[in-house]
């Protein structure tokens, strides 16, 4: 492979790529803006609905952990779907994941800036700069950490996780301690989520959402050294840390409520209000957790998404020259550059059609958020349920020898199962607008991805022989022909 296309290998150890991927999942920014409408879904009960979808998560996580131990590689799903059924299925699911990372990493692109704008108008009266300015300019200091290389931004993504966490867990402890007069189990009853087990699906999609970003490190594995151990270690350790955590955080927001779950879906953001209830010297660290979990976000979740749209271009399912890196640094600057510029795009075309729609309003950043996550989660999750239907002939194909029933087989096949719970209910019938629109929108991307698949397989016969087949290994330079 040639120098101008590989990426610094070794750069990241274990730790690194797990820091990274919790970063990415931005436990504060998805907290703060999902669990309200969560704990209205399914009622006080909600800590189970995460529960539920940490062990769903942790299914996927088996399935990217025995792909990444065989046929560790930058382009994490597209390749694992590709080696299992073929070109055309790698082609199709590069511009499934790509634009389905791209729109959802959109809301976060957003929500920095959005958040930033709610901090200052809270603590300045009267101060108001456009949240988009705020935007444009957190993003353009991402894109040159990024830029600069993996490590540097790896660890400064790790160190506002760091901050996050910290503040989260320092309020939580506080709050259950202030309330410990009236603790309850009742958050871990299953008979008080609300409607039973149709609450517990409905609230189960957003539950899902808090993890997005758990495939972080497979992404990295190119960088990574030892990927086919660390990758799969990263994964289970972020999961398993973040179900911990949700569990503490959701269970100190419901107490510091009063298991009033109205009152706590009335509330802008519950888990500030508990902070402001509890302490109020926290609040003022409860928005720097969030303002440091949006741009901790930003810079995790595109570095890891910019190496798919990287690879893919490196192995010719996209435009070639996204498949470069910068002759020094070794980072995928191109792909960076073109995975955040369709982000902002699409949240100015986004704007635009609030601007010309039935409200005649502007777009403020929560709501693009919540709308831009929902449309790219629903691609993601045919990504996630193609990647699990693929385990079980991957291991069938090329390693019979290694073959393990439950690892290779029950397990991934339970994971594809749940994936059909979120995506049944971010599709069903009734849902007001623009939700309704995207299954239309999910179907159409998808059939002109296969047909672009097709046109492209049939000009391109090589296209199949190149899908995964830089394999990262241990040492710089250690690719080699998969």
């Amino acid at each position: 492979v040639p120098t101008h296309a590989r990426l610094r290998g070794g750069s990241l150890g274990m730790l690194d790529i797990a820091a990274a991927t919790m970063a990415n999942i931005g436990p504060a920014m998805s907290f703060y803006f999902g669990f309200g409408f969560l704990a209205l879904t399914a009622g006080v009960a909600s800590p189970l609905t995460i529960l539920a979808a940490g062990v769903a998560v942790a299914l996927l996580g088996n399935t990217l952990a025995q792909f990444s131990r065989a046929h560790p590689s930058a382009g994490g799903f597209i390749t694992f779907v590709g080696k299992s059924f073929g070109p055309t299925s790698a082609v199709s699911t590069a511009l499934l994941a790509g634009l389905g990372y791209i729109i959802a990493m959109s809301s976060v692109i957003a929500i920095s800036g959005g958040f930033l704008e709610i901090l200052l108008e809270h603590y300045i009266s009267g101060f108001h700069v456009p949240w988009i300015i705020w935007t444009l300019i957190l993003t353009a200091f991402a894109v040159a950490l990024m830029v600069r290389g993996v490590a540097v931004s790896t660890k400064i993504a790790g160190l506002f996780f760091g901050i996050e966490m910290t503040v989260l867990v320092l309020v939580s402890i506080v709050a259950i301690a202030k309330h410990s007069a009236h603790l309850s189990l009742s958050p871990f009853e299953p008979k008080n989520i609300t409607h039973g087990f149709s609450g517990l699906s409905a609230g189960f999609p957003l539950a899902v959402y808090l993890f997005i970003g758990w495939e972080n490190s497979a992404a990295l594995a190119e960088e990574t050294a030892n990927p086919r151990r660390n990758v799969g270690r990263a994964v289970f350790t972020s999961v398993g840390v973040m179900v911990a955590s949700y569990l503490l955080f959701s269970y100190a927001t419901v107490t510091g409520f009063g298991y009033n779950v109205t009152n706590l879906g009335d509330a802008a953001i519950p888990f500030i209000s508990v902070a402001q209830g509890t302490v109020g010297a926290l609040v003022f660290l409860a928005y720097l957790a969030g303002l440091t979990s949006t741009l901790g976000a930003l810079i995790a979740g595109v570095n890891s998404q910019a190496r798919l749209i990287f690879n893919a271009g490196r192995e010719g399912l996209l435009p070639s020259f996204i498949g470069h890196v910068h002759p020094t640094r070794r980072t995928p600057t191109k792909a960076i550059v073109v995975f955040v510029a369709i982000s902002m795009l699409i949240i100015g075309g986004w704007g635009l059609g609030h601007l010309a729609g039935h409200s005649g309003g502007s777009m403020d950043a929560v709501t693009f958020f919540a709308e831009s996550s929902t449309m790219g989660t629903i691609l993601v999750l045919l990504v996630y349920l193609a990647s699990n239907l693929a385990l079980p002939f991957y291991y069938h194909r090329y390693l019979p020898e290694q073959f393990h029933l439950v690892k290779h087989a029950v397990l991934p096949l339970l994971g594809a199962a749940v994936i059909i719970v979120p995506l049944y209910y971010l599709s069903k019938p009734g849902q007001a607008a623009p939700y309704s629109w995207y299954p239309y929108l999910a179907l159409g991307a998808l059939v002109l991805s296969v047909v672009y698949a097709v046109i492209l397989v049939r000009r391109d016969p090589g296209l199949g022989e190149r899908v995964g087949s830089i394999v990262a290994d241990a040492e710089e330079g250690g690719e080699t022909a998969g």
